[in-house]
């Protein structure tokens, strides 16, 4: 299925945690905390500004962004849990 967010919305797929600390000590599930880092899906057209513009979005589909723990609404697409936020969700863009 094909999604398109609206106006600032941003869809992102959350990347997996670590399962070992650096110590080696193996994480189980029920002790790992959602990830706040994932990489964007989809994003909508822009941010509709007082004077009737757009702004478009300073993400794009394939960045890798941090977003604050409870933010957002999850999601389910095609059975994979996704992330539904708003540009002002999001706390940085990552690079490498």
């Amino acid at each position: 299925m094909k999604i398109r967010p609206l106006q600032d919305r941003i869809v992102v797929k959350r990347l997996e945690g670590e399962t070992k600390t650096k110590g080696g000590i193996i994480i189980p599930d029920s002790a790992k905390e959602k990830p706040i880092e994932g990489q964007v899906v989809a994003v909508g057209n822009g941010k509709v500004l007082k004077n009737g513009k757009n702004r478009p979005l300073e993400v794009s589909v394939g960045d890798v962004v941090l977003f604050g723990k409870y933010s957002g609404t999850e999601v389910k697409i095609d059975g994979e849990e996704h992330v539904l936020l708003r540009e002002d969700d999001i706390l940085a863009v990552t690079q490498k």
